[in-house]
């Protein structure tokens, strides 16, 4: 049998197992059995011995067969309404996609003066678009809208004689920029809905406002460095402004005029904008009725749904052949492996809070950690998930360690709030290895982003980048 990952997974998943469940004699059954699943489960998810979503029902199934859950209970987040909002807002991005509205947006932020001037402007231009793409749109399909495109503009600029192309760098700025802006918004990545369900099983709700009024600050101060930090490495090299202009020319001349699907998609794209917007406005206006009623009949879940709907109700005129704006086909096209890991991640997650381990684990790090080092704990706490989740899923991280920090602060009884907040960011704040992050993988596979290159370019941004949300979670914690 040859040492690929995925055998060394097949083996290391029992062993650790084993280990597992000989270390935890003095723990109770039920927690000692979580633990050894949780431990089997996380290697095979650090392996990909099969897809992560299989792995999340894999460890559902066992906890069933081992009599932790209950077959009548153990997958009910699978009707969790946060499933519906994954669901609702990949239609939202595949309609993009399908009809070349993405595009579109690009080119048009691209034909920009104000980005030609130089490289680094081109450069602003390409990770704005991904960083504000990817609050609304997963962020691995606006990377790879992106990739082709920037492909081509990074060909105009590579002097043939030269050996050395900042390529590396444009292609991991987009990546990077993509992961950062997707922590802005609570459907900007899986991990931001994971903390805020298990802050509302917590008694915490967050609605949309809400989180991008703490998330975006973390989020921009993390791309404004990441701007001047990938601005270093870019002042190296030459660059010509008459090649791209060209490029951004011919792409924008030979568009098509703006078609009935893209309107349609735009226009339901503003609707849903709007309604996951108004409650927030409403709270902070002091409208507690209009709050209250927005709240309940249209959650962002609701929202999602009801937009995805509108696109395969409406029919952009002749395109699809008469039918909707979506079609069938499009449902088989939206990352299904995501949504099946949050609801079967969710239940192992709590499982981990209903068999008592994530007290015990909370117990057993509050024993010599002082409460009143606040600023030590985030920042272990942070820049722990952080690495983890360079040689793991973000999904599975956060499904497995936010009900575990979660009982960490209650047993120091410190609030949950802003240090939930915090570690959920970092889950997407992961830079140096291809596995880390979607986005990653993508440029990775690109073949122009040396592994060394991502690595030494990643770490310095995982360090500062655990400082900078450090920094604003004792500052929220100190309001």
């Amino acid at each position: 049998m040859t040492l690929s990952r995925r055998n060394v997974g097949l083996l290391l998943a029992p062993l650790l197992a084993v280990i597992m469940w000989w270390l935890t004699g003095g723990l109770e059954p039920q927690a000692r059995k979580v633990a050894t699943i949780m431990v089997f489960c996380l290697a095979f998810w650090m392996t990909e011995v099969i897809p992560l979503s299989m792995t999340a029902f894999l460890g559902v199934i066992m906890a069933i067969l081992t009599g932790i859950a209950d077959i009548s209970t153990a997958f009910q987040n699978l009707g969790h309404p946060i499933i519906l909002l994954f669901i609702g807002s990949f239609l939202l991005a595949r309609s993009m996609t399908r009809h070349g509205l993405d595009k579109r947006i690009a080119l048009f932020i691209l034909s920009r003066k104000v980005f030609q001037k130089s490289l680094f402007s081109m450069f602003l231009g390409f990770s704005l678009v991904s960083y504000v793409l990817s609050m609304w749109v997963s962020n691995s399909v606006t990377v790879a809208m992106l990739l082709p495109l920037m492909i081509g503009v990074l060909q105009l600029i590579q002097e043939p004689e030269s050996r050395k192309s900042p390529a590396p760098f444009f292609l991991l700025g987009i990546a990077y920029s993509a992961s950062i802006g997707g922590a802005s918004t609570i459907i900007g990545s899986p991990p931001n809905l994971i903390g805020v369900n298990y802050l509302a099983k917590e008694g915490i709700s967050i609605d949309f406002l809400q989180w991008m009024i703490m998330a975006l600050p973390i989020s921009l101060s993390m791309y404004a460095f990441m701007l001047v930090y990938v601005r270093w490495f870019l002042k190296k090299f030459r660059f010509s402004a008459d090649g791209i202009r060209a490029y951004v020319e011919e792409h924008t001349h030979t568009q098509p005029p703006i078609s009935k699907g893209e309107q349609i998609t735009m226009g339901v794209f503003t609707l849903a904008v709007v309604l996951w917007l108004s409650p927030g406005v409403f709270n902070l206006l002091g409208m507690e009725a209009a709050y209250t009623f927005m709240s309940t009949y249209f959650a962002e879940s609701t929202v999602a749904v009801l937009a995805a709907l509108l696109l395969f109700l409406i029919p952009p005129g002749q395109e699809n052949g008469g039918e909707g704006t979506l079609t069938a086909g499009d449902l088989v096209k939206i990352d299904w492996d995501t949504i099946l890991l949050f609801g079967g991640g969710m239940a192992l997650g709590q499982l981990v809070v209903t068999s008592g381990l994530a007290d015990v684990i909370g117990a057993g790090i509050t024993s010599f950690i002082n409460p009143e080092q606040l600023i030590i704990l985030v920042f272990v706490l942070v820049g722990g998930v952080l690495m983890l989740t360079e040689v793991s899923s973000n999904t599975a991280i956060a499904i497995t360690f936010v009900p575990i920090i979660i009982g960490i602060l209650n047993q120091l009884q410190l609030p949950e709030l802003y240090p939930v907040l915090g570690v959920v960011v970092a889950c997407s704040m992961a830079f140096m290895l291809p596995v880390a992050t979607p986005p990653n993988a993508i440029v990775y596979g690109s073949k122009q982003v040396p592994i060394s290159t991502m690595v030494r370019t990643g770490l310095i941004l995982n360090l500062v980048g655990t400082v900078i949300i450090t920094a604003w979670v004792v500052f929220y914690l100190s309001l």
